[in-house]
């Protein structure tokens, strides 16, 4: 059973009201599903919309933020928080409080926080499951450029398993569910057609 997701999203609502639908959509299923919400602290956007629809839907949330971004990012005081001195703290310990993780829509900062997870899910440094989540097409060409990586022969074809990508909280939560429970689905790190499959 998952215990726990880390969801990473922007600290600013965007310009498409959908985005903070989806997000406040996610909080409730969340709350519902009875798993904690695992987030960076902030109270704006759609980091904040997360939070406040899980909060309200009575689940369990846990902030996570440096010193020097509580103002910045305006803390959500409603929800337990832990405060860190810096971002590699806050990643760490954003890693270790959750089963897997779910990416809404967001800036350099969320690219940031996913793609560095992703390296490791290729390093063999973790097998937690990495959705992305959007029902507007926000990240169909992000995850085309991982497409021609792939072509290109800079990753393996097998790099592919890893990136999960559903349209409905309720399908991100279930691709989650499904990953943890058949870790077999995803080839780890190794060799593919005689090549070492990290490039």
């Amino acid at each position: 059973m998952t215990r726990s997701l880390c969801v990473y999203c922007g600290s600013s609502p965007g310009n498409n009201p959908a985005h903070m639908a989806l997000a406040t959509a996610l909080g409730k299923e969340l709350a519902a599903s009875q798993i904690r919400l695992v987030y960076g602290g902030g109270g704006l956007g759609l980091m904040g919309a997360t939070t406040r629809a899980t909060h309200e839907g009575g689940g369990d949330v846990l902030g996570i933020i440096p010193n020097f971004l509580q103002e910045a990012e305006r803390t959500y005081t409603d929800v337990k928080h832990v405060f860190v001195e810096d971002m590699h703290q806050r990643k760490i310990m954003m890693f270790d409080e959750s089963d897997g993780f779910i990416v809404l829509p967001g800036g350099i900062g969320t690219l940031e926080e996913v793609v560095e997870v992703l390296s490791w899910l290729r390093l063999n440094l973790h097998e937690k499951p990495v959705v992305f989540l959007s029902d507007t097409g926000f990240w169909d060409d992000f995850l085309r450029v991982f497409e021609q990586i792939v072509a290109a022969g800079f990753a393996p074809k097998s790099a592919l398993d890893d990136m999960l990508s559903a349209t409905s909280p309720q399908q991100a939560i279930a691709m989650v569910e499904d990953r943890i429970a058949n870790p077999l689905k995803r080839k780890p790190l190794g060799f593919e057609g005689g090549v070492r499959e990290l490039s």
